[in-house]
């Protein structure tokens, strides 16, 4: 029998692991969804892959499930970061859950000069990563980072991992990414490092960050095409360039 539920769990999974839902996952599969004993649940934990499960106790505030069956292994994301400044709240969710959708490993908001958004709710992006998962039939969940201050970041910046730096100021056609990514002569191929793409804010880059950022070994100015994208577009469009280029896709 076809599980028609994927769920992520907190816990350990495996072969007769039996697994305590807590009051809101009970709620979620038998009030919500009107499962009941016996019915098939597909879990993931991030860690150990997909598991068929069974529901051996139905309850209203409680329920236990059985794994029965691996399903599918553990599939890991590239490394790959998405850094973006947050915008105007269910557009910035957006973002979040497409990244997670598309394989970013990490997903890090980063204040910059123009940000709007001064804070954000770090426990509700990562809610929207987990449904991302249990939408998209991922094994893996995306992190979401606390924010950080983009100098900051650079300054602690890993030295292996290339920036692919989306700038607004290169609205115009480009071949660049197939050169970029395919590294220089001499030096080892760029398509074996880790990555990260850096999104700007609605205000784009000031010209302080953009002189700095182009002043880094590490990061690559690109264009994403004739026309200046919002930053919820931008993302999708990034993120889609480097998978088909360097990603899971190719």
């Amino acid at each position: 029998m076809q599980a028609k539920v994927r769920l992520y769990i907190d816990h350990p999974l495996g072969e007769g692991q039996t697994v305590p839902l807590s009051r809101d996952q009970a709620h979620y599969l038998f009030g919500v969804m009107r499962l009941g004993e016996g019915a098939q649940v597909a879990l993931f934990n991030g860690r150990d892959g997909e598991w068929r499960a069974e529901v051996v106790e139905a309850g209203k505030k409680a329920g236990t499930l059985e794994c029965r069956e691996r399903t599918r292994p553990l599939q890991m994301p590239p490394d790959l970061w998405l850094l973006f400044a947050p915008i105007k709240k269910q557009r910035t969710d957006f973002i979040v859950e497409k990244a997670a959708e598309m394989g970013a490993a990490c997903i890090c908001p980063v204040q910059t000069d123009f940000t709007n958004s001064e804070r954000v709710r770090t426990d509700r992006l990562q809610a929207h990563a987990v449904e991302a998962a249990e939408q998209c039939g991922g094994t893996y969940v995306s992190e979401v980072t606390d924010m950080q201050k983009l100098d900051r970041l650079l300054a602690d910046w890993p030295e292996d991992r290339q920036l692919m730096f989306c700038d607004e100021a290169l609205a115009e056609p480009s071949s660049v990414l197939p050169s970029l990514f395919a590294g220089e002569k001499g030096r080892e191929d760029r398509r074996d490092a880790p990555w990260a793409i850096l999104i700007g804010p609605e205000g784009g880059f000031s010209e302080p960050e953009r002189d700095r950022l182009r002043g880094l070994s590490f990061a690559h100015p690109v264009s994403l095409g004739p026309r200046i994208l919002r930053a919820d577009t931008a993302a999708v469009a990034a993120l889609t360039l480097w998978q088909l280029t360097l990603g899971d896709w190719r």
